[in-house]
């Protein structure tokens, strides 16, 4: 799942995961500052710079990128146990992130998040109250970046109507787990059985 900050991402995972079976969320790493009410290892892993650049070192994130000056990423360790376990793992990337995910596991479903228009993110980022004038500035012009992209991902939610945005994001998960490419031999094999 990936889209512009402030598009709403977090309020519509946050909305449809209770309702999807065998669906775990990666939390993400990052260096930005914590945010009033965020628990570090729920809502992020937040590291000193030093300290995300030594786990770029280490190969430990499977994708980060730079975005409004901070780093982000996704810890390979978290994200290989929920796939090894057989869960299905939502990852909330950037779009360099995003890139890169998709790059490695080619299997993987890319969503985007879009905003209804561009005055709206601009008055959910302002309504935050958590980043400065220049910031806002500086996560808008990415914002147009990002949306220029929409065409790498194969699904597009437009987060007008929550309700509706939810629904959507969860539409496309028990799709996507029904799509005859995911079959096994061991599922066809069973279709096949006589008894």
């Amino acid at each position: 799942m990936t889209g512009a900050s402030g598009v709403g991402k977090d309020t519509i995972w946050q909305a449809a995961l209770p309702g999807i079976p065998n669906l775990s969320y990666a939390v993400s790493a990052t260096t930005r500052a914590q945010r009033p009410g965020e628990i570090n290892g729920r809502h992020y892993y937040f590291y000193q710079r030093e300290a995300f650049q030594q786990l770029i070192a280490e190969e430990a994130l499977v994708e980060f990128a730079e975005y409004a000056g901070d780093y982000y990423g996704t810890p390979r360790q978290q994200l290989e146990a929920m796939l090894t376990s057989g869960r299905d793992a939502l990852v909330k990337p950037e779009l360099i992130g995003a890139r890169e995910i998709k790059r490695r596991l080619p299997e993987a479903v890319m969503i985007f998040i879009a905003p209804p228009s561009m005055a709206e993110l601009e008055r959910r980022l302002k309504g935050r109250g958590t980043d400065s004038p220049a910031r806002i500035a500086q996560r808008l012009a990415r914002a147009r970046e990002e949306i220029a992209a929409v065409r790498e991902f194969e699904y597009v939610i437009v987060n007008d109507v929550l309700e509706t945005a939810v629904r959507d994001f969860c539409s496309i998960i028990y799709a996507e787990r029904v799509r005859s490419k995911r079959l096994t031999a061991t599922d066809i094999a069973r279709f096949l059985r006589e008894t």
